[in-house]
């Protein structure tokens, strides 16, 4: 059996400690009497949150608003006139836009949250923004308000609120120094001209998802890095960089969008052609250290990490699940070589360099495996590398790569392409893993297979995995669909609703587009989604839906504001509250938005927040 961080806590801390050093929501026990049910919610188009009875919410921080004591962004005068330096200075002092994963930690009585910021909507921030590069302004202004927030937040009237002008809080940014660590450390593909040793990097960029460590750190994931990077790849002299840039979608035409390549060299593949194999990582920060310089983990490998959510082993070893958010992508592991040591912060922050790194191989009989890619080891002279004997050449002559071209590893090795494996979590009560397989409409029925077996898959499914033994570090499982995403009683299969198998005979909403997970202390599997709106799928406004896993029912907790998905959904460690983004409100496509949510007085664009949902009579929910 494996031991769910939470135990881990849980045993190492008295009573009174462990009330002021909750990670992990696992850790609340309180009495099932004081736990509230609720009765699911219809999905709907309204432009305003919608929860069940007895619930309200409140937004925690919006785009813009200070960390710091200063004033909080002029957002009018950013979208009718564009942003100035001052504004470029204060965005790195406020809270970024488009938040996604969401993560509550608390230690020593303080508690925090650590939030992503994933992209920028050009279109709803800057005047007239259509079919138009970026100013120089624009662009500077859009590198500080990627990366990440860290916020103090403190209890208020049964919720919480931001502590403005916490020592802790702080901007995580595309300027901030990094430090690369790992085995992909001075490759020569990590090397630029304004770092030639390949150990430290500018900034962190498309921060989705993540999750925490067992020791009190975050893993921020970066996916969508492909899209900052412009140029034109005929140009680049190296063959094999321009072939592996190739297989991640480098350079992309929406580069131009962000003109991050127009105005900084580093983004553009003709002058800095190793730039790009320097994002695409999971960045390891410890929210409570504000000198902390955030670390590139790249034994965890390179490709578009959506999530990547720890749990430690039996034997102590820590195994970190990971998805690559792209159509006919992989599932991946990490193993660490060492094991967790409770209380032995500097021991533990060295776990996430040296392992194995497997992806995932599902079966048809509904087995399947865990084929390794590479282990690595640090020894006196750097890191000894052992990749997968069935790799290619290219592989075992610079074995570096099988960390820095994951995504062609991977293919070598047949690995099971996928729907868009976004979050990949464990739960604790299952002892299971779970995917979220968002959608895949480019899937024909002769590419399907047992694990994605709709074509056209516009509505997305879950499979639940469970390791051999409930062990996190086997290499071989067994795998089911417990819910097929659609409605109920639709006449296309590929568009039906199952839940393990089954038609609901009850109501049921509808859901499509599953993206990211939270486990509460009953084991359900909460869900946000993305893509609801579109017209191939529902037409509806993206929310959470609730699968309960024993009694098999789903249930909807929250629905959005028009043009928003959800992200980050996360419980305090009480389970009194629950926590999510709301990103990119009023998004639409055009400069015109489609809601003006959260409509704070006086300020006239839409701006992505974190809002915290709580029960009026306070009791549990999660």
């Amino acid at each position: 059996m494996s031991r769910y961080i939470g135990e881990i806590i849980e045993t190492a801390l008295s009573r009174r400690e462990l009330m002021a050093l909750t990670l992990f929501g696992s850790l609340a026990k309180a009495s099932p009497k004081r736990e509230e049910t609720f009765k699911g919610i219809k999905p709907n188009s309204e432009d305003k949150i919608t929860l069940p009875e007895g619930f309200t919410h409140r937004v925690l921080i919006s785009w813009g608003d200070a960390l710091d004591k200063g004033p909080k962004l002029n957002h009018n005068s950013i979208r009718k006139n564009g942003p100035t330096m001052q504004d470029i200075e204060r965005q790195a002092s406020c809270f970024g836009y488009n938040c996604d994963y969401v993560g509550f930690l608390s230690f020593g009585g303080r508690s925090i949250l650590f939030v992503n910021h994933e992209y920028c909507n050009p279109e709803l921030m800057f005047p007239e923004f259509s079919n138009r590069r970026p100013t120089r302004e624009e662009t500077l202004f859009m590198m500080q308000a990627h990366g990440a927030s860290v916020v103090e937040i403190k209890p208020s009237q049964g919720s919480w609120q931001v502590l403005e002008g916490s020592e802790l809080n702080r901007r995580i940014t595309v300027t901030t120094p990094c430090i690369i660590e790992g085995p992909a450390k001075g490759h020569r593909f990590m090397k630029t001209s304004y770092d030639q040793g390949g150990v430290r990097v500018l900034g962190t960029v498309n921060n989705c998802a993540g999750g925490k460590t067992p020791w009190g750190t975050v893993l921020t994931c970066e996916e969508n890095f492909h899209f900052y990077f412009s140029g034109r790849e005929e140009r680049i002299k190296d063959q094999l960089i321009a072939r592996l840039h190739d297989r991640y979608g480098v350079p992309s035409p929406l580069s131009l969008q962000t003109g991050f390549g127009l105005y900084e060299d580093r983004f553009n593949v003709e002058k800095e052609p190793n730039e790009a194999f320097r994002f695409g990582w999971v960045v390891e920060i410890d929210p409570f250290d504000p000198s902390f310089t955030p670390i590139k983990r790249t034994a965890l490998g390179r490709f578009k990490h959506e999530a990547a959510f720890s749990v430690v082993a039996k034997d102590g070893r820590v195994v970190v699940y990971m998805g690559d958010d792209e159509r006919f992508e992989y599932v991946y592991k990490f193993v660490s070589k060492n094991a967790f040591k409770e209380g032995d912060k500097s021991h533990n922050l060295g776990l996430l360099d040296e392992g194995s790194l497997y992806v995932a191989k599902f079966n048809d009989d509904l087995s399947g495996e865990w084929v390794l890619i590479a282990s690595c080891e640090r020894t006196s002279q750097g890191y000894k590398i052992s990749p997968n004997e069935a790799l290619p050449e290219m592989f075992k002559k610079e074995p570096e790569l099988c960390f820095i071209a994951t995504r062609l590893a991977a293919d070598a090795l047949n690995a099971t392409q996928m729907d868009r494996p976004e979050d990949v979590e464990y739960n604790p009560h299952t002892k299971s893993v779970w995917i979220a397989l968002t959608f895949n409409e480019r899937r024909t029925k002769s590419l399907s297979n047992a694990a994605n077996p709709r074509p056209f898959n516009t509505m997305g499914h879950i499979i639940e995995l469970k390791e051999e033994g409930s062990n996190p570090t086997s290499t071989r499982f067994s795998w089911h669909i417990p819910l097929f995403c659609g409605e109920v009683g639709s006449k296309n299969p590929s568009r039906r609703l199952l839940i393990y198998g089954k038609e609901p005979k009850s109501y049921t909403p509808p859901i499509s587009a599953p993206d990211n997970f939270a486990i509460d202390s009953k084991g359900r599997v909460w869900i946000a989604t993305d893509g609801n709106p579109s017209t191939s799928r529902l037409s509806l406004n993206d929310g959470v839906y609730v699968l309960d896993p024993f009694s098999r029912e789903l249930k909807m907790f929250l629905s959005g504001v028009p043009g928003c998905e959800i992200c980050g959904p996360e419980f305090s460690s009480d389970f009194k509250t629950f926590f999510c983004a709301i990103q990119h409100p009023g998004e639409s496509g055009s400069i015109v938005p489609l809601s003006l949510w959260p409509r704070e007085a006086g300020i006239e664009v839409p701006r992505p927040s974190v809002i915290a949902v709580w029960h009026k009579s306070g009791l549990k929910i999660g």
